[in-house]
């Protein structure tokens, strides 16, 4: 497959997921069960685990041997029961998604506007962003199937996350849509994958940027 039909893909399957109830467990059913597939009830991170693996995924490769090799820092592995024994080394922070190049190539410097510096955490010196009010000058160069990371500014991360949010580009007759779910932890106030505007999106939401990787 060439990079727009993988793109296309992607987009596809997360627009599948429309509805999903929004997963509020704190480390994600799908870490806490310790299974490849749980699709019942999803948050941001898993919904584009899934999307991915399900576009990649052919006769070949099952969406289930794709996401023992991305989920993970290393790679994952499972029990005679197939259970998942070493979710400690999932990716946990979704900015360690973008630097293994596992999920795509960081295209945030290539999208035709100028880009800032923040300071980086966990190792990382510093974090090259588009700011918020930049993002409507990057629509005509988003493809379906890119993944957006929202980031958070330094004084609102907790345990030193740089990226808060992260979810899946759809483009129909020119416009952008943010695919993600969209959910609170912890809080069984509802939630689920939902389909909007990215341009209103990024205008009213509190992430102060993007980074932006791409399967090429």
């Amino acid at each position: 497959m060439d990079s727009s039909e993988i793109g296309e893909r992607i987009a596809y399957y997360a627009e599948s997921f429309i509805g999903t109830p929004y997963d509020t467990n704190s480390l994600g059913a799908y870490v806490t069960n310790k299974v490849i597939i749980y699709d019942s009830a999803i948050d941001c991170m898993y919904h584009v685990f899934r999307s991915v693996e399900l576009a990649m995924a052919d006769s070949y490769n099952s969406p289930v041997e794709l996401a023992l090799e991305k989920r993970f820092l290393t790679h994952g592995i499972l029990d005679n029961l197939g259970r998942v024994v070493n979710y400690d080394e999932r990716f946990q922070y979704a900015e360690d998604m973008i630097y293994s190049c596992k999920w795509g190539v960081n295209i945030t410097g290539q999208l035709s506007v100028s880009t800032i510096k923040i300071k980086g955490d966990r190792g990382i010196d510093n974090v090259e962003i588009i700011e918020r009010e930049k993002i409507p000058k990057i629509i005509d160069n988003l493809r379906s199937g890119d993944i957006i990371y929202f980031v958070k500014s330094v004084e609102k991360r907790v345990v030193g996350e740089i990226i808060g949010h992260l979810g899946i580009i759809k483009k129909e007759g020119g416009q952008a849509f943010l695919i993600h779910a969209s959910g609170k932890k912890n809080i069984n106030v509802g939630g689920e994958v939902k389909k909007v505007s990215f341009v209103e999106y990024c205008a009213q939401m509190a992430f102060i940027g993007i980074n932006v990787t791409r399967f090429l």
